[in-house]
């Protein structure tokens, strides 16, 4: 895996403006912040963005992939504010979940998700090496 950074970009932070990868491409579906039970345990943004990382994590482990092999994130948030409020708890659960890694991400505020509880969707694809 080789992180893309242009010569002269500032660095980003958190994220990678790209990465180039071969091998296995995993594409896990957006994760939302309930239990592999379908419930939600929290109302609170960052307790669902942890939940929704961790799904990820188990979906790619059913590949035999790990938190590293991930390419691309892309986060659907239904309040920017909050989100952003939440830094420091998604910060401290993205490091347990997916380690000092940061994948290219994106991140965009939606009108709401299917399901209404949900206050945050992750999709994910990873690069299992050959």
């Amino acid at each position: 895996m080789k992180i893309l950074q242009p010569a002269g970009w500032a660095a980003p932070r958190g994220y990678s403006n790209g990465i180039a990868a071969a091998g296995t491409v995993v594409s896990i579906a957006g994760q939302i912040g309930w239990t592999a039970q379908c419930v939600f345990e929290s109302d609170d943004f960052a307790a669902q963005a942890r939940q929704a990382l961790a799904n990820i994590v188990a979906v790619l482990a059913e590949a035999g992939g790990k938190p590293e092999h991930i390419v691309r994130m892309t986060w659907y948030v239904t309040d920017k504010r909050e989100y952003v409020a939440a830094y420091p708890a998604i910060g401290m659960a993205y490091r347990e979940l997916i380690g000092r890694h940061f994948p290219a991400m994106t991140a965009v505020q939606v009108a709401a998700l299917i399901e209404d509880r949900a206050k945050v969707e992750i999709e994910a694809t990873a690069v299992i090496p050959a």
